[in-house]
């Protein structure tokens, strides 16, 4: 197992700890945002371990406001983590996979892929261009004939995890959004994915009842999920604006679950009855 970070600490540690149970684990340090840095983590895993049997691009900024508070320079960002670095490690996996005849590529997308979310325009378009690289992706491959080279995309619902707090931040608030799911159902989910992938995978009920609301009822559906964003925005306390992780990691937030829904429950009890409703 190869794990690839911008911090290597964490992943030294967690190498570590695949290897105490008797695993064999690569951390590597790479910013996904360079091509040349993929390109070394690709190498890195060939010379390692021969073969990549699966591929999984969990890339995700994320920038929270409405689109004309955000700086450019951040909207761009973002698209260089968010998409072109999936491209580039995409890239990189099917290369492998093309030569060796078989692999699973598994793109962390999001809800948003199907679903775009007021407060997060460009990251919504980001991950719309993660599903729909995946679909193509998917097709192109059946017409070369390599029917053993699959490509998934995971799409869940809001996440109780870091991202909130890594995200670049520009609406006055703290980061939240409505029912966040525990992040362990995402990570079975790309379990999942290794084994038995589909090109669209939401996860948990939310993530499929959205799915299929926006395919009924697209109009509708954006503008209820568009209210409740604003509805939880304006919930939560006051923040200044952040670049967030958007240019250099942060070292908070370094573990799986991001504490979201504990400050979301004491900004929910201390809120005026005119903002909870």
């Amino acid at each position: 197992m190869v794990l690839a970070a911008r911090r290597t600490g964490l992943l030294d540690d967690l190498a570590s700890e695949i290897t105490q149970e008797g695993g064999n684990a690569l951390a590597h340090g790479v910013d996904v945002s360079k091509p040349e840095d993929i390109q070394k983590l690709k190498e890195a895993a060939i010379v390692r371990f021969g073969t990549v049997d699966v591929w999984i691009n969990n890339v995700g900024v994320g920038a929270l406001g409405f689109f004309w508070d955000i700086p450019l320079e951040d909207h761009a960002r973002l698209i260089d983590v968010n998409l072109k670095g999936l491209i580039y490690g995409a890239h990189a996996a099917l290369d492998i996979f093309c030569r060796q005849g078989y692999g699973t590529l598994v793109n962390v997308g999001s809800i948003d892929s199907e679903m775009p979310l007021a407060y997060q325009a460009v990251y919504a378009s980001s991950k719309a261009a993660v599903l729909s690289l995946s679909r193509s992706l998917n097709e192109e491959l059946r017409l070369a004939g390599q029917e053993n080279i699959k490509c998934a995309t995971i799409m869940p619902w809001a996440v109780d995890t870091p991202w909130w707090t890594h995200a670049a931040n520009y609406t006055g608030h703290q980061p939240r959004m409505a029912a966040m799911d525990d992040p362990k159902i995402v990570v079975d989910a790309i379990v999942r994915a290794c084994t038995d992938p589909k090109e669209e995978m939401p996860v948990g009920p939310k993530a499929h009842a959205s799915n299929i609301s926006h395919h009924i009822f697209p109009d509708l559906t954006e503008r209820l999920s568009a209210n409740i964003a604003d509805r939880e925005v304006k919930k939560a306390w006051d923040a200044p604006p952040t670049t967030g992780s958007l240019y250099e990691p942060m070292a908070e937030g370094a573990t799986v679950g991001g504490g979201i829904r504990e400050r979301m429950k004491l900004e929910d009890s201390s809120a005026p009855a005119s903002a909870k409703t």
